[in-house]
């Protein structure tokens, strides 16, 4: 990560903790700047975190099954898998799992954004609470 950017996303942490945010398990893709975001946010952390190349490619059922249903959980990946993460959580396999891809677009995270969800992490069961640019918490 390049050195402006570690600024940049320690300014998220910061804003996070401003809000009270603790996270139980942080799950990260393997590719450098994830592991060193992971890194970052581990200032939040109560628990453990774990690296699953499954956060490195399109999601998945597998990827599916290594979120789990219970605890405060952050996930540090890559675009547009993220975006397609999002919206399959929150709008399910309604148009068959081919649409997927083009409703991630939906759901736009920046880099260094932070989207906040509820609920069961299976296709259609979250919520949004908050898709926050990491503009917000440079103000």
């Amino acid at each position: 990560m390049a050195p402006r950017g570690v600024r940049r996303f320690r300014k998220v942490v910061r804003g996070l903790r401003g809000l009270g945010v603790k996270l139980d398990l942080i799950l990260t893709s393997p590719k450098r700047r994830a592991l060193e975001t992971a890194e970052l946010l581990a200032d939040l952390l109560e628990g453990e975190t774990r690296v699953t190349p499954l956060l490195a490619a399109p999601p998945s059922e597998a990827l599916l099954a290594e979120i789990p249903h219970q605890g405060r959980v952050a996930l540090v990946g890559h675009e547009p898998y993220l975006s397609t993460l999002l919206a399959w959580l929150l709008l399910g396999n309604f148009m068959g799992a081919s649409a997927r891809e083009p409703l991630g677009a939906r759901f736009p995270l920046k880099k260094g954004g932070v989207a906040w969800l509820e609920g069961n992490p299976v296709p259609g069961g979250m919520v949004l609470k908050a898709l926050l640019p990491p503009k917000v918490f440079r103000l």
